[in-house]
């Protein structure tokens, strides 16, 4: 890593807020002069659009968990290819709304212990982790209640009810102890001003050495 290049993603169960922190952060930073994409997954390139639509909506048991783990690392190559890694070479600010830590839980833990899969297919196609992993932590019921408050087409996740909500939020927490390195835990339960001031100052500490090189 040099200069200002950062690669960050936002985790946590549907409704957190998230994807606003996300879009946020990005405002913020690019008020303070870095050059920033902001990205997403499922999504984030042409390609890895196309998946989005297949893997998030339609019935929830529409595909199953082995199936969803390879359409979800197939977007993840491509978006990797096309967005992430150009921009990381260019000394650009990445922030992306979900990568593998969501296909760790959705995956790899929701509907069967498929996390040794995950990681494997990871290891091969991917090889890459973020930087920094800031996991907005949400009452399960209430980031439901969110989620479905949308009305959205993309509803397949939330429709597995508030049992999948709980034991992902369980297994975020557990992942953020398991890379204490990279992940930063924030109380999502609160006003979105509130979480935006912790995050951007988490980020901002991040930054200082790297500008300092």
């Amino acid at each position: 890593m040099s200069g200002r290049r950062l690669f960050l993603t936002f985790e946590g169960i549907d409704g957190s807020g998230k994807s606003t922190q996300a879009r946020l952060l990005a405002e913020t930073l690019r008020a303070a002069g870095h050059d920033v994409v902001l990205t997403r997954e499922p999504g984030g390139s042409p390609g890895a659009e196309e998946i989005r639509r297949l893997v998030l909506e339609g019935d929830p048991d529409r595909w199953s968990a082995e199936t969803e783990i390879l359409l979800f690392t197939a977007a993840r190559r491509d978006h990797l290819e096309r967005t992430i890694e150009p921009a990381l070479a260019a000394g650009k600010i990445v922030i992306c709304d979900r990568f593998a830590d969501s296909t760790r839980m959705y995956q790899g833990l929701s509907r069967g212990d498929l996390r040794a899969l995950v990681d494997q297919l990871h290891a091969l196609m991917i090889r890459r982790e973020p930087d920094l992993t800031l996991l907005i932590d949400m009452d399960p019921d209430t980031g439901l209640a969110r989620a479905k408050g949308r009305q959205g087409a993309e509803e397949r996740f939330e429709d597995f009810g508030p049992d999948l909500q709980r034991r992902m939020r369980k297994g975020f927490l557990d992942l953020a102890k398991e890379f204490p390195n990279r992940f930063r835990v924030i109380d999502g339960n609160r006003d979105v001003d509130s979480v935006a001031r912790d995050v951007a100052e988490i980020v901002h500490q991040t930054l200082r050495p790297l500008q300092q090189t």
